[in-house]
């Protein structure tokens, strides 16, 4: 539950109209709530029809302008692109004297703090990042989930309390980050959440191909133990194979995926060893039970045909090197549409995590 129950009106600092530049999936859910605050969106910039569409759904009467139009009209604005668009986008707004004094310049980048902002700064900026610990769709359920949602925050002492303000105003909770561990949490965010989905989606590939007929049926509670395991007692909550030193076992997980998956070879391989790694550390896996299994994962097991209840067939020495992923989509994944983004950030727009 948000531990910060909404302002009564007398109470809220002054009202701000606010503007969105990149309509991805986090600015408009944002902007959408600094609305139920009693802020007053006022101009968005989007190009693809995507952004149009989720500008349309989250910001109606917004009108959809440039990003210069943007800031010319906003009191604070929030520049919601992809992290490797921001630079360039703030030094173009910057040069072209789009920025002015006193203006509210909110990033949403989990890999920055404030510094990217600089020439906006030096023209009269005010810069704050915000970064929402949450997962968008890019529809009107983002605007519930910030409720209760951590954000990471990095601004100047002077703009502390503002930036506290408006994140307990969107119904989150700040997190404060120094400018130099901004690239680390957002490794830990990533490793957390992307990877997350990634894992689900292999998992639920399996499992359809062995005709399991409802695979999130299957696999929500057990996941949902897991997660909730993980997150109350860390490491102490490792089980499976791995951290038993069942090495037979995760010989015949290889040398099955290497026949029916071998995309998934190198990830698999990757994450137990990280599992066999922690649960040495914390003292789950036993030393003597370690080397067979630290064997299988280099690949130089015996066939794992010989552990029991193993199927027969090729063990981790088996045919071919592990094939590569296949590469995916960036973080805005469909809604780019193929041209990258000019001096202002105008192009593929979306949310940064």
């Amino acid at each position: 539950m948000n531990a910060h129950p909404p302002t009564e009106a007398q109470d809220r600092p002054a009202r701000l109209t606010v503007g969105v530049v990149g309509a991805g999936r986090v600015g408009p859910a944002l902007a959408a709530s600094l609305q139920l605050a009693g802020h007053r969106p006022v101009a968005v910039s989007g190009v693809s029809d995507a952004s149009v569409r989720r500008a349309a759904e989250l910001l109606p009467d917004v009108p959809l302008v440039t990003p210069a139009e943007v800031l010319a009209r906003a009191e604070l604005v929030l520049l919601t692109v992809p992290d490797d668009a921001l630079a360039g986008l703030v030094s173009g707004l910057a040069e072209t004297g789009a920025v002015r004094p006193g203006q509210l310049l909110v990033h949403t980048s989990g890999r920055f703090g404030t510094a990217v902002l600089d020439p906006a700064t030096r023209a009269g900026a005010l810069p704050l990042a915000l970064h929402p610990a949450m997962t968008f769709t890019g529809t009107s359920v983002d605007v519930q989930r910030l409720a209760g949602c951590s954000f990471g925050v990095t601004a100047p002492e002077e703009l502390r309390m503002a930036a506290e303000a408006l994140v307990i105003e969107m119904g989150g909770e700040p997190e404060w980050i120094a400018e130099s561990d901004r690239p680390l949490y957002h490794a830990a965010l990533a490793i957390g959440a992307n990877h997350l989905v990634t894992l689900v989606a292999q998992s639920l590939e399996l499992l359809r191909d062995v005709g399991v007929q409802a695979p999130d049926r299957m696999l929500g509670p057990l996941l949902g133990a897991a997660l909730d395991n993980a997150l109350r007692s860390g490491d102490a909550a490792l089980t499976g194979p791995v951290a038993r030193g069942d090495a037979g076992t995760v010989a015949a997980h290889v040398a099955e995926l290497r026949r029916h998956a071998p995309q998934n070879v190198a990830g698999y391989l990757a994450m137990a060893r990280a599992t066999a790694d922690r649960a040495l550390a914390h003292g789950l896996l036993k030393p003597e039970l370690a080397e067979d299994l630290l064997g299988v994962l280099a690949g130089s097991a015996p066939d794992s045909s010989t552990a029991p209840d193993s199927p027969s067939g090729p063990g981790p020495n088996g045919p071919g090197p592990d094939s590569p992923g296949q590469d995916g989509l960036g973080e805005d994944g469909p809604d780019q549409d193929g041209r990258g983004p000019d001096a202002f950030g105008n192009g593929p727009e979306g949310d940064e995590r």
